[in-house]
């Protein structure tokens, strides 16, 4: 049997999963990255308990990536930083993706009982 916070965990690992799977290799340009930072987000905020998520692609590393004159790069993770935050059963869990030691690592930020109003 799990607890609440581990099942939130869990949520959070799938909206990971999701996201980042679902979007590596994407076409990206700098012109491109604010609709698919928006796609990536609405797409990922629709699946059960998923309460925010925000996708920031950085410009200047897709601007470094693009090495053709199509004037593209595909979509890794080390373009992006992301936050999600993810709510079961009066649990709040806090998430991100970010660049450490050259890779995207995937983190916990906080699982506490959500706050009430």
């Amino acid at each position: 049997m799990t607890t609440d916070a581990q099942q939130a965990c869990f949520e959070a690992g799938i909206k990971f999963g999701s996201l980042y799977h679902q979007f590596a290799g994407t076409p990206v340009s700098p012109a491109s990255a604010r609709s698919l930072e928006a796609a990536m987000a609405e797409a990922i905020e629709n699946q059960p308990f998923c309460e925010s998520v925000t996708v920031e692609i950085h410009d200047d590393r897709v601007a470094d990536a693009i090495d053709h004159e199509n004037g593209y790069t595909e979509l890794t993770g080390s373009l992006m930083d992301v936050e999600m935050q993810i709510a079961y059963e009066g649990i709040e869990v806090r998430t991100r993706m970010a660049m450490r030691d050259g890779y995207p690592l995937m983190e916990l930020v906080s699982v506490e009982a959500a706050k009430s109003d």
